[in-house]
C-alpha cells in the first residue's frame, strides 16, 4: 500500500530511541497517522512542527496498519506561528477539533480551510473569523450543520441576526425581538467573505455561537468539554491591537 499526499502537521510523539509518530490532515486521505523513521533527529525535527505543510509519502503492507511516512518540506511555517501566544493555542484548539473527525476520512474542504487559517495567523481578528467559519463547517462535516440561509420564522432572507438555539436555524430580527434574550447572536461575518477585521464583539458572538452548538453536539456526548486552548485563543485575539 502506497500513496503521496500533502499534510499538515498536527502533533508530533517520540517513538523508541528516534523516531516519531507524526500526525497530520492530508488533502485527500483525511487525518492520518504514520511513523517517521529517525523523526525525532535534529535533520527532520523541524519539519515535524505543527503548522507545517509537508509532502508526504505512506506506506504499509496492510491499510489498516500504522505505516511509515517519508516526508519532505513544502511551507515550513511553524517557526514564525510559535512566536506568537494566539497562533500556538490556535493550532492546539485546531487540532483538537481535528479530532472529532474519524481518523483517515477524507475532507478535503477541512483541509483547506485549515491551511488558509493557518496563512492568517499573522492576523488575529481575520483567523479568529475563520476559525468561527471552520468551527461551523465542521459541525457540518460531523452531521450537525446549522440552517443559516433564511428564517425559521418567516423563510425570510434579510437582516438575519439571530440563530434559535434548539433549531439551529437562523432568524430575523423582526420575527425574534420578542425572543432576543432566549437566542443567540448570528454575526455579519458569517454571511459572506471576511474582508476586514470583525469587531471584538462580534468575534465574541460567532465564538458563542459554534461553541454552544460544539458542546451541546460533539462534544457532551463524549464527555468532553471545550478545550482551554480555545479560551486561551479567544483572550488572545481579543488582547491582540488589531482587536483592541
Amino acid at each position: 500500500m502506497e500513496w503521496t499526499d500533502d499534510g499538515i502537521v498536527l502533533g508530533t510523539r517520540r517513538h523508541g530511541e528516534s523516531s516519531a509518530i507524526v500526525e497530520v490532515m492530508t488533502r485527500d486521505h483525511g487525518r492520518h497517522l504514520g511513523l517517521v523513521r529517525g523523526g525525532s533527529a535534529s535533520r527532520l525535527r523541524p519539519l515535524l512542527q505543527p503548522g507545517n505543510v509537508l509532502r508526504v509519502v505512506w506506506r504499509a503492507r496492510l491499510d489498516e496498519h500504522l505505516g511509515n511516512f517519508t516526508v519532505d518540506a513544502i511551507n515550513l511555517r511553524a517557526g514564525g506561528l510559535m512566536i506568537q501566544a494566539h497562533a500556538i493555542y490556535a493550532l492546539t484548539h485546531l487540532g483538537t477539533l481535528l479530532r472529532l473527525l474519524p481518523e483517515r476520512d477524507p475532507h478535503e474542504s477541512v483541509f483547506s480551510a485549515l491551511d488558509d487559517i493557518l496563512d492568517h495567523l499573522d492576523a488575529p481578528a481575520i483567523a479568529a473569523a475563520l476559525i468561527v467559519r471552520f468551527e461551523l463547517d465542521l459541525l457540518s462535516e460531523l452531521g450537525f450543520g446549522l440552517d443559516l440561509a433564511s428564517c425559521a420564522a418567516t423563510g425570510t432572507l434579510d437582516d438575519l441576526i439571530y440563530v434559535s438555539p434548539k433549531s439551529g436555524r437562523a432568524v430575523s430580527r423582526e420575527a425574534g425581538e420578542a425572543w432576543r434574550d432566549k437566542l443567540l447572536q448570528l454575526p455579519a461575518f458569517l454571511g459572506g467573505e471576511i474582508a476586514t477585521p470583525p469587531s471584538p464583539a462580534e468575534l465574541e458572538h460567532g465564538f458563542a455561537l459554534t461553541g454552544y452548538f460544539l458542546a451541546r453536539h460533539a462534544l457532551e456526548p463524549r464527555g468532553e468539554n471545550l478545550a482551554d486552548a480555545r479560551a486561551h485563543f479567544i483572550a488572545a485575539v481579543m488582547r491582540a491591537p488589531a482587536a483592541a
